[in-house]
């Protein structure tokens, strides 16, 4: 009972990874945009503005995220 419920469990959740398929440079928004939901354009535009209105706050979040974010499976 109680690995039919865990099992359950960790097959809903979200985990965040890189995309594999909706990439333009890493992947860091497909895999951001697919866990809550939204277009990844939608994000990519957030970026770029951050970048260009935070003095490069966007480019330096984005590879830090490359770096940490792990990449999803191939079989996903």
């Amino acid at each position: 009972m109680t690995n039919n419920v865990l099992n359950e469990a960790t097959s809903q959740v979200k985990k965040l990874r890189r995309s594999r398929s909706d990439k333009m440079i890493a992947g860091v928004c497909g895999g951001v945009a697919r866990m809550i939901g939204v277009d990844a354009a939608i994000l990519r535009i957030i970026l770029v503005a951050a970048t260009l209105l935070g003095f490069g706050t966007g480019a330096i979040l984005y590879v830090a995220a490359w770096i940490l974010m792990p990449e999803e499976d191939a079989a996903m």
